[in-house]
């Protein structure tokens, strides 16, 4: 694991890409970077949070999320990895955002549990761009229907839309960016009620760059580019 100067300097060093990425392409909304912190010790969570580095942290797996999240944490929770409807319940009250709401049958349970905290559940809907089967998120095609299926939740809020990107070569993966940033316009004209165009989550360590000129990306999830290889 890198030390703390290193890391320091890798957050600080991105901050200044992303910034300089987005004037570059025009861009004047800010991109928020959420942390990906599958692996790292709790005490590297309590380092970005006393150094004010960042605000946002992701976990993919609940049980890790648990072990380090504390309520006094001023930092902001989401879970970025695929979510088991049984799993909810730990998490509801303790994230800002679930990115990864894919199917009915888990929009069900965030209903009931956010029902039960009385809270409101702000979500992004996974997209898988690339019909992976390894991986989930909706159809890029049945992005339409997907939405006006969740229009009746009470607690549910759809915020955006999110994907992980295929690992293809630069060319191909622009097509898919390109084609991420049209669903997120088709969402824009899909707004009202509980549904809005706030994130369009897309990019990681090796294509950061990429979503936010191509895919219209206004959050991205880096890890390695912060932290280094996991353990």
């Amino acid at each position: 694991m890198l030390d703390r100067e290193q890391i320091r300097d890798n957050i600080l060093t991105l901050r200044s890409e992303v910034e300089n990425i987005a004037k570059r392409c025009g861009r004047e909304d800010a991109i928020r970077i959420v942390a990906a912190t599958k692996t790292q010790p709790k005490e590297l969570i309590d380092f970005i949070e006393e150094e004010d580095l960042l605000s946002d942290v992701g976990e993919n797996r609940v049980q890790e999320l648990l072990t380090k999240y504390t309520p006094e944490s001023a930092l902001n929770w989401h879970i970025i990895g695929q979510l088991q409807s049984n799993k909810v319940k730990y998490i509801i009250d303790k994230v800002v955002l679930i990115h990864s709401l894919d199917r009915i049958s888990l929009a069900d349970e965030i209903e009931k549990q956010a029902e039960k905290h009385s809270l409101t559940a702000h979500c992004l809907i996974e997209i898988n761009m690339g019909s992976e089967l390894s991986k989930g998120g909706i159809d890029p095609d049945g992005l339409e229907s997907f939405v006006d299926s969740l229009r009746g939740y009470r607690s549910i809020s759809v915020d955006g839309i999110m994907s992980v990107m295929p690992n293809v070569e630069i060319q191909p993966l622009i097509g898919y960016f390109r084609r991420f940033a049209k669903l997120f316009d088709l969402l824009k004209s899909m707004e009202g009620g509980n549904v809005s165009a706030k994130y369009a989550s897309c990019g990681m360590t090796n294509d950061y760059a990429a979503a936010i000129e191509y895919g219209g990306s206004n959050m991205i999830r880096p890890g390695r580019v912060l932290f280094g290889a996991r353990n």
